[in-house]
């Protein structure tokens, strides 16, 4: 059954599965820190776009295949699949979209991804119908199952992980190897047999292969034009980053001061980068001792002296204290504006450290990364703007080098 594939839709396939993972995980990530009813639409927004991708993608290849010339397409059962896929897809985003992502929040969302993919396939395999009878090989419907769960639980753990930019690319690939992949598993151990005399078409409203088509070229318009339009830039995120530029012009450190010779000057710069927009007059802002936490059972709350770094996700951030990450409802400019700088410095336009915590700081490429101490150390990249600032809180007079 594998065998006279056409090879140009069975690429086309793998990049509209491929293209609607990136533009349906593209949704989700900015469903955390936004209002209930945004959040509502954008889990909606994302749901469909993957329920669509992975229908798009199994027509595709359905198109692809040397089918019987006669096979028709069941408008109901067609129906059906995909929206089996939408709403189970939406549980699986809401899953890993709220709370805590542990491991068995993660595993389950993966198994109901994998449920989605599995059953936009063969319920609408169910709908196929031509003077034929379907067979599937039993150890291939299990290898399919096993490819969309494994393949799906590996997307979600990257789209999960802390690599904004690549994480998307990552993730979304996968996605189309868990459809594609399941789709095309099933596919080899699927085989037309002749009907039998008893045999009789399944009544109902049918659609021709043509038609099927002309609904799959316009789905994969639909795919394309949400991948273009989830490339332009969010205008709120450009705003975020351009409030986050200030705090580099004003700050007062000198290159080549040390924490060993402190200058009494340098030594006020923090207190005047933190000094309200109203001027010098006006009291000093307060400084927050705890974060905010979002965890499975509600929002926790972190003393700042435990606090490594914070990193920019969409429009909230993420807060480690050594151990892990957990999802912070303020934005980056925020926590900025809330923590203590004569002990936090903006290193990057996404990550804030806590300089007592930092225990290695090495040159790499035009900028620098430095690692904070902890249980689980990790490690922070430094823009090339901050190298100078971050040199003189660390002590140092020259080049960054390993320590």
């Amino acid at each position: 059954m594998f065998d006279g594939h056409d090879p140009y839709l069975v690429a086309l396939s793998v990049v509209i599965a491929i293209l609607g993972g990136y533009t349906g995980f593209g949704l989700a990530a900015r469903i955390r820190g936004t209002p209930e009813v945004s959040r509502r639409l954008l889990l909606a927004g994302a749901a469909g776009f993957l329920a669509v991708g992975i229908w798009t993608m199994h027509f595709i290849g359905m198109l692809a295949a040397p089918i019987p010339a006669d096979t028709v397409y069941l408008v109901l059962p067609t129906i059906i699949s995909f929206l089996i896929c939408a709403l189970v897809v939406g549980v699986s985003l809401f899953f890993v979209s709220i709370g805590e992502p542990s491991l068995p929040r993660v595993a389950s969302a993966a198994v109901l991804l994998g449920a989605g993919i599995v059953s936009m396939h063969y319920v609408g395999i169910h709908g196929l119908t031509g003077s034929f009878a379907i067979r599937h090989d039993a150890g291939m419907v299990a290898l399919s199952i096993l490819i969309a769960v494994v393949t799906a639980y590996g997307g979600l753990r990257v789209f999960l992980a802390r690599q904004d930019g690549v994480r998307l690319l990552i993730s979304a690939a996968a996605f189309g190897v868990a459809v594609s992949g399941m789709h095309y598993t099933a596919m080899y151990g699927m085989h037309f047999v002749p009907a039998g005399a008893g045999h009789a078409h399944v009544g109902g409203l049918a659609a021709s292969q043509q038609m099927l088509a002309l609904v799959v070229a316009l789905l994969c318009f639909v795919i394309a034009a949400g991948f273009l339009l989830s490339l332009v830039p969010d205008p709120r995120r450009q705003a975020g980053a351009a409030g986050a530029v200030a705090p580099v012009v004003e700050t007062g450190v000198a290159p080549a001061q040390t924490l060993a010779e402190p200058n009494p000057v340098a030594a006020m710069a923090p207190r005047l980068r933190s000094a309200p927009l109203g001027g010098l007059g006006q009291p000093p802002r307060a400084r927050a001792p705890r974060l905010p936490v979002e965890g499975a059972d509600g929002t926790h709350f972190i003393n700042t002296a435990d606090v490594r770094s914070v990193r920019a996700d969409a429009h909230y951030t993420r807060v480690h204290d050594g151990t892990r990450e957990r999802m912070c409802p303020w934005s980056i400019s925020e926590a900025e504006a809330q923590l203590d700088p004569s002990q936090f410095v903006r290193v990057h336009r996404s990550h804030i450290v806590a300089i007592p915590h930092v225990t290695f700081v090495r040159k790499e490429g035009d900028g620098a990364v430095i690692e904070l101490d902890g249980p689980s150390p990790h490690r922070v990249p430094v823009s090339r703007a901050k190298i100078a600032e971050v040199k003189a809180r660390l002590g140092l007079r020259r080049g960054v080098q390993a320590h």
